[in-house]
């Protein structure tokens, strides 16, 4: 399997551009916007989605364009925005180790941050008159809100079937690996035909991706290095606890129901309920749909010329089922 670093070599020269427009795209007169985007750049990730975008056009045209760069640099605008927005509603003080936004400046302003983050998003499309990317992103961030708010609404009533949950991760995350697909390929190419099925294959990489996190919250702590049984704690129906419902004898399920509604705090009782999703198959199951997904977006590839940025994305499909954490 390909590490991110091996991925990345692939568009080396093309990320080191885009970290620079990207940077100029955050720019503010005001001192305090600039030192708290300053300090969101700092902490970035893998930043796999503008890998997306440019291993997509690459692949596609053996190169990318000036609006490859603005694809990639609103799709990033538009995700660290929602980040920001989700600590807060989320009255969350960390991400990835480190203080969030909202921690440090505290809510008001964190909300003015995403909000500007947006705003410079919309800005970057319309000032270069990519209101075709504007479209795919905006699309992209309107799904991945009615996913959020389809998640907290049957989270309430534990009620959700296993189609509603394929329903909420493709609008919550899977929407913005498509937009990165579909926006790459659009910054390259005018055939629609091709632009709808990068858009479907990013699709289908975003719900294995998501599909992976949720196998991961019933793993070993440790090794993944983040606290497991988060997803019962905050009563989120993800694909393994479904499982584990729809086929355990109803004791089980009864004790489930009864950890998830009632217990979802306490340590011991999701470390229970951890065992009984385990020992159901429902980690099994989901991994089972999620290298299923993995390899129905990997036939959509197939009549790509072959080509080194082909070799990565691939080998970046792979990275998001197969990475340990």
């Amino acid at each position: 399997m390909f590490s991110v670093k091996e991925i990345k070599a692939n568009v080396s020269e093309e990320m080191a551009i885009f970290e620079q427009k990207f940077k100029d795209s955050m720019k503010s007169d005001v001192a305090l916007l600039d030192k708290i985007t300053h300090y969101i750049i700092k902490r970035k990730g893998k930043q796999m989605r503008p890998m997306f975008v440019f291993l997509t056009a690459k692949a596609i045209n053996g190169t990318v364009k000036e609006s490859s760069y603005t694809a990639a640099s609103l799709i990033e605008l538009s995700h660290t925005a929602s980040l920001v927005h989700d600590d807060v509603v989320d009255d969350a003080n960390e991400r990835r180790g480190v203080f969030s936004v909202n921690a440090l400046w505290k809510n008001k302003i964190a909300v003015l941050v995403g909000d500007y983050l947006l705003a410079q998003g919309l800005l970057l499309s319309v000032n270069t008159s990519q209101f075709g990317l504007l479209k795919i992103v905006s699309d992209a961030v309107k799904e991945m809100s009615e996913g959020e708010l389809l998640q907290i609404e049957k989270a309430r009533r534990l009620d959700i079937t296993e189609d509603i949950y394929y329903d909420i991760i493709r609008q919550k995350t899977a929407s913005l690996i498509a937009s990165c697909c579909a926006a790459g390929a659009a910054s390259v190419t005018q055939d629609e035909d091709l632009i709808r099925k990068m858009k479907k294959f990013g699709e289908l990489v975003g719900m294995a991706f998501q599909i992976k996190d949720d196998i991961f919250d019933y793993g070993d702590s440790e090794k993944i290095g983040k606290p497991t049984g988060n997803d019962i704690r905050e009563r989120k129906m993800t694909l393994p606890l479904i499982y584990a419902l729809n086929t355990s004898s109803p004791a089980i399920k009864k004790t489930l129901i009864n950890i998830v509604k009632n217990h979802n705090e306490e340590p011991k009782k999701v470390k229970i309920a951890i065992q009984h999703v385990v020992e159901s198959g429902g980690v099994k199951y989901a991994y089972n749909k999620m290298i299923d997904l993995k390899n129905e977006a990997l036939k959509l590839l197939e009549s790509m010329e072959e080509s080194d940025a082909k070799k990565a994305l691939i080998g970046l499909v792979e990275y998001t089922v197969y990475r340990e954490k």
